[in-house]
């Protein structure tokens, strides 16, 4: 059986960022049925009502996950960092920590708003 681009995203990386990435993919997928899945730009993206939503990828020095958030230069919440970024801010996710799912879903609620 052959795996998928986005399969073989999640199952190549090494644990803990494995298992943080993998339960990413399952808390943003349960947000909401209008999300779906798709790979775009060689990463695991997300629609909302068929529009860009957010997308999974890991931080290149620490190899820390992290959530970007199209739309969402407008969004103040003290989770989300712009970087050197000029429109999508992003949301750190420690993998030996707890995801915060309801400051992930604080924000999609937000970011709804843009859509």
């Amino acid at each position: 059986m052959e795996i998928n681009h986005i399969d073989h995203f999640f199952l190549a990386k090494e644990e803990p960022q494995k298992s943080c990435f993998l339960a990413l993919r399952s808390i943003i997928l349960n947000w909401d049925v209008q999300i779906s899945e798709h790979w775009k730009y060689k990463l695991p993206f997300y629609y909302y009502q068929g529009k860009p939503f957010c997308y999974l990828w890991r931080d290149k020095k620490s190899f820390e996950p992290y959530i970007g958030l199209v739309r969402s230069g407008n969004i103040a919440h003290p989770n989300l960092f712009l970087g050197n970024r000029k429109k999508m801010k992003i949301m750190r996710i420690d993998p030996n920590l707890d995801i915060p799912v309801d400051t992930m879903y604080e924000i999609f609620e937000e970011l709804r708003a843009n859509y």
